[in-house]
């Protein structure tokens, strides 16, 4: 046993310093990127913002809302395999498996039958520190040598670099219990603070020419600006997208028939296992929980929202685009980040 006595840090302990600058409006900042990825070769351009793969926002409703914004969805991996086959012919979108062997033979089904691959592959676990899961993204690798490759969950350097390297990962997930829905600091007891977890995975994946995304812990566009502000290549986002009219899920409706709250769920809550895997297996805990979602509306007013925050950011520090915005980030640990006297 051993203590790192170094402070580890959340986005809610940082603020960003602004900075005398030259940039112009907010109009002017280009919040599209180009990557040109490690291991597939391949090449992707747009928003790198992401929906995350959960049941509830991973959807085809959510896929085609933020196609038009130049964004990505990690659809969830319970549709049915020729729908998403159907699907992903004319929208660009992750293609999402666990580590099941049935979720591999649908992906080998996938391409043996339809005579392509998905371009885009996530592969989602909650615990990415298993020498099985580094195996499992080799698999993948081989038989998909140009797809591009997003893996996790990790929160460390070290794995982020066996991932790269060994496992043959483009994009590593980084988060270990960070989001709205996850618990697992609570009942696991494991874990790492967001924001120095993506400073610090960044890093490391940088320095491969490596990519990360941040999946989890932001609640405003603050927080997004500040996870691109520490070296995240992509933002992953759940809870914030949730409540919207592309989502899927049970909504709970008014007396007039209008829709009033969503149920929204981590993917290991109890709720969504007896949903999908027919309960909680004995041998471990729920990891995640379930809420309620007031009704938001179309998702397109969120993402005008979040786009206009984090074009503000920019011309707070002084760059006309999101690719050089952690180069001109500059943290200042706070107290309190804002005056929450009209917060519920």
């Amino acid at each position: 046993m051993r203590i790192e006595n170094e402070v580890k840090l959340d986005y809610s302990d940082v603020l960003i310093c602004p900075k005398r600058s030259e940039a112009p409006s907010r109009k002017n900042v280009v919040l599209s990127r180009k990557f040109n990825f490690l291991n597939s070769g391949a090449e992707w351009e747009g928003v790198p913002i992401v929906a995350a793969n959960m049941s509830t926002v991973g959807t085809f409703a959510m896929a085609k809302a933020l196609e038009k914004f130049g964004m990505m969805v990690c659809l969830h991996k319970h549709y049915e395999t020729n729908r998403v086959v159907e699907f992903l012919r004319n929208t660009q979108a992750f293609y999402t498996l666990g580590i099941k062997d049935d979720d591999f033979e649908k992906l080998t089904f996938f391409k043996e039958k339809f005579g392509y691959a998905p371009k885009f592959i996530c592969l989602d676990v909650a615990n990415g520190y298993t020498k099985f899961f580094v195996d499992k993204c080799r698999e993948i690798r081989n038989a998909f040598k140009d797809s591009v490759l997003m893996a996790g969950n990790v929160c460390t350097p070290e794995m982020v670099q066996e991932l790269l390297l060994a496992g043959g990962v483009d994009i590593v997930k980084i988060g270990i219990g960070p989001g709205s829905a996850c618990t697992t600091r609570i009942v696991a007891g494991v874990g790492y603070p967001q924001l120095s977890a993506c400073i610090e995975c960044a890093d490391a994946a940088h320095g491969l020419r490596g990519h990360i995304v941040a999946d989890g812990g932001c609640t405003t566009s603050g927080d997004i600006a500040k996870a691109f502000g520490a070296g995240a290549d992509f933002v992953m986002l759940g809870g914030m997208l949730g409540g919207h009219d592309e989502c899927e899920g049970d909504w709970e409706l008014d007396s007039s028939g209008n829709k009033k709250h969503l149920r929204f769920y981590g993917m290991s809550s109890k709720e969504a296992m007896e949903k999908f895997n027919g309960g909680v297996a004995k041998y471990r805990a729920s990891e995640g929980r379930s809420a309620k979602i007031p009704y938001r509306g179309s998702v397109e007013e969120t993402i005008q929202e979040i786009l206009g925050g984090l074009r503000s950011t920019c011309t707070y520090v002084g760059t006309e685009n999101i690719k050089d915005l952690s180069k001109c980030c500059k943290f200042v640990r706070v107290n309190n980040t804002h005056n929450r006297i009209f917060e519920n």
